[in-house]
């Protein structure tokens, strides 16, 4: 299976977070090389269209939590969840060798990591923030046109590939902010990929009524199932129904199989979205 996977799908270009996260989590499996995709659909299309290619998808952060759109596209891919990434992330202000602090007009990034780093750019209230498709993208662009008066914010890697000097580092509000990408793969190779699980991604349906997700966690908690996060979303289309994506770990597979088989009276719709190894 190892020698399947040749390339990773990823939302931005060489660089990116996603790229980052994507090396890292096949280091030590292989070298892999890197798709870049404009839009998380446009990953999923190209896993889907491709057997030797791997999807990098990130999932949640720290500070700006869930991204629900990703956990949709995910659900309705026919792709399965093969792995995770926990990723520190780091930004970094960058720019042209010879631009200086003073000379910066415009500052581009995506706009999360804008968000994240709102402290540092309030030091610079004449200055025009602008959002981009990606922080590596930003990079790339001030390199490529040679913008002396732009900056980027970005990561150390990108900064580095793309000839641009830092000027500042560190520049997140809060150190603790950690991105958790996933990784997805078509359902046959994902069999064979994972060897080893102690994680599961589900998703199931319930109706708006007393009682009924209390009724699913403790069934889970019964047979020691540890629940590391829920995330509800509504159900399009249907009045006061919710879908609930739930990420467990567990020691024992085949108690974790009769703990699904307990919830299924429970739940409506229950789909695995993957069963993997926790990366921590």
């Amino acid at each position: 299976m190892n020698e399947i996977i040749q390339k990773a799908a990823i939302q931005g270009v060489n660089g990116s977070y996603h790229g980052i996260a994507a090396h890292k989590f096949f280091e030590g499996i292989r070298t892999v090389e890197l798709i870049d995709c404009n839009t998380f659909r446009d990953v999923v299309e190209m896993v889907k269209s491709s057997p030797e290619v791997a999807g990098i998808i990130a999932i949640e952060n720290t500070i700006a939590g869930s991204l629900l759109r990703n956990h949709e596209l995910i659900r309705t891919s026919g792709l399965t969840v093969t792995g995770e990434y926990r990723l520190r992330i780091s930004h970094c202000l960058a720019v042209l060798p010879g631009t200086k602090l003073e000379d910066i007009e415009e500052i581009n990034s995506h706009p999360m990591a804008l968000m994240q780093c709102e402290s540092f750019l309030e030091n610079f209230p004449n200055v025009r923030i602008v959002e981009r498709d990606d922080t590596a993208t930003s990079a790339r662009m001030i390199s490529q046109h040679n913008l002396q008066k732009h900056a980027a914010i970005c990561g150390i890697e990108a900064a580095k590939i793309y000839g641009l000097n830092i000027i500042a580092e560190a520049i997140e509000s809060n150190k603790h902010n950690f991105t958790r990408f996933l990784i997805i793969m078509p359902h046959e190779l994902a069999k064979s990929f994972n060897r080893e699980k102690n994680k599961a991604s589900l998703v199931f349906s319930l109706h708006h009524s007393v009682g009924s997700l209390s009724q699913i966690l403790t069934v889970l908690s019964f047979y020691g199932m540890n629940l590391t996060k829920i995330q509800s979303c509504p159900l399009i289309g249907a009045e006061w129904e919710y879908l609930f994506y739930v990420d467990l770990t567990f020691s024992d597979y085949v108690r974790y199989q009769r703990a699904l088989d307990a919830v299924l009276p429970l739940a409506g719709n229950l789909k695995i979205l993957g069963e993997y190894q926790e990366r921590t």
